[in-house]
């Protein structure tokens, strides 16, 4: 019980911090909080949070961000497949190597997330829009060490 308890929590913190309102100016900015955290529990538990987690997430994201039904969800999911994939090797990087990998998975989110608005045709209107995944990178071992230390008090295993 405890292991989805401690996974429903992070994910529902990484929910609340996605949506948190922001200055206009740092809109740009926010840090992809829930593909992160995903990341995270992919990496260490593959097991319980893999491509259908994601899935559940993304859908979760479309209805609260009210964008096109199935975005977040593909985007996520294509992520956490790649992440899956590669779990054992990402789990042994050290965490400057493992914050380059999130730039990459994040950036790779973006594109998949901008291909969807070009089709649409609601682009971004702002290069600004690929910051996202720098500061995703820049946070990622804070996030990585506190979700860490999280595990091992809950004993998630």
């Amino acid at each position: 019980m405890h292991n989805w308890f401690a996974i429903i929590v992070t994910l529902f913190i990484a929910l609340v911090l996605a949506l948190l309102p922001m200055p206009e100016w740092t809109i740009w900015l926010r840090p992809a909080w829930v593909l992160m955290v995903l990341i995270y529990w992919s990496i260490t538990v593959p097991g319980r949070v893999g491509v259908g987690t994601a899935w559940v997430m993304g859908i979760i994201m479309d209805v609260l961000n009210d964008t096109l039904l199935g975005e977040h969800a593909l985007a996520y999911t294509m992520v956490i497949y790649f992440v899956s994939r590669m779990h054992i090797r990402l789990r042994m990087y050290p965490l400057l190597q493992q914050g380059l990998s999130i730039w990459a998975f994040v950036f790779l989110y973006q594109f998949i997330i901008y291909c969807i608005q070009g089709f649409i045709g609601s682009l971004p209107e702002s290069h600004l829009y690929w910051l996202s995944s720098v500061t995703s990178m820049l946070l990622w071992p804070w996030l990585f060490v506190l979700l860490r230390d999280f595990r091992r008090w809950l004993k998630v295993a």
